[in-house]
């Protein structure tokens, strides 16, 4: 009598990754926190942003695979499902995900939606801050973004409006920093830097309130504009500045108008 034999295959374990979401910081690869740059050179997939420098992901391990999902205001962007779908999918096979994002990515990076999506997939996500291209715009210029005397606090505010939603009251943001004294830095503004200008003056800022425009901020092409707020967009237009682009209102901004009328001081009166 034959008797049939019943092999049973144990299912094979699965894989677990990880995922890092990693400030790359404003541009200049020396700007990297030392926690950040570990977590580029361990890992084995990075999904990365558009405006990160590329001598910031020549840290990345040779054997990394490298994939660019860059997002741009009015350019074509990766979807963001399709970026959330393929960390998922990454992570499920094993890899150790690194999502490299310009700036912070938690200051307008949508890193909080990459983490709620993971996480209601059950997988753990670890956050690196990066300094955020408003902060090292203005003190690239030698100003800080709050002064005693000056400013009490800062707003960070995006000037591109999600699709459909009913965007900034930049009027009432206007009276409140003028209650307040805020230093407001604009991300994303410059398209709408007309409108948010007159605005903000309707609102009660000052139109001589003092504005910095800075492109490429820490980047060797950095370019920036000194100006008030109701000559905003023309000076915008003048010095041909565009995206990406931080816009910092202020009277903080006054500190950099007066560096640079200040006379250098000789080498000997500085021992």
């Amino acid at each position: 009598m034959n008797r049939s034999r019943t092999t049973t295959i144990a299912p094979r374990p699965a894989l677990t990754g990880c995922c890092t979401l990693v400030g790359a910081g404003p541009g200049d690869p020396e700007l990297l926190t030392v926690k950040a740059l570990k977590a580029i050179q361990a890992a084995t997939l990075l999904l990365v942003d558009d405006l990160v420098s590329p001598a910031i992901v020549a840290h990345a391990a040779p054997s990394a695979r490298v994939v660019h999902v860059g997002k741009r205001g009015g350019c074509q962007s990766t979807p963001q499902a399709f970026i959330e779908k393929l960390m998922l999918m990454a992570v499920q096979e094993g890899e150790n995900v690194v999502r490299l994002k310009g700036g912070d990515p938690f200051i307008f990076g949508r890193g909080g939606e990459e983490v709620e999506h993971l996480r209601a997939a059950g997988v753990e996500v670890q956050v690196i801050n990066g300094i955020t291209a408003g902060l090292a715009g203005l003190t690239s210029l030698g100003a800080p973004l709050t002064h005693r005397d000056r400013a009490h606090g800062v707003v960070f505010i995006t000037g591109h409006a999600k699709p459909g939603g009913a965007g900034t009251d930049w009027r009432q943001l206007a009276a409140t920093a003028q209650a307040a004294k805020l230093t407001l830095v604009v991300y994303m503004g410059v398209a709408a830097a007309g409108q948010i200008a007159a605005d903000l003056c309707a609102g009660g800022l000052a139109a001589d309130t003092p504005v910095a425009a800075i492109q490429h901020a820490s980047l060797p092409q950095q370019r920036h504009a000194l100006t008030c707020l109701a000559d905003l967009p023309t000076a915008l237009a003048r010095e041909q500045l565009g995206s990406p682009c931080v816009l910092v209102i202020g009277d903080v901004v006054r500190g950099v108008q007066e560096l640079a009328l200040t006379p250098a001081l000789p080498l000997q009166a500085l021992g």
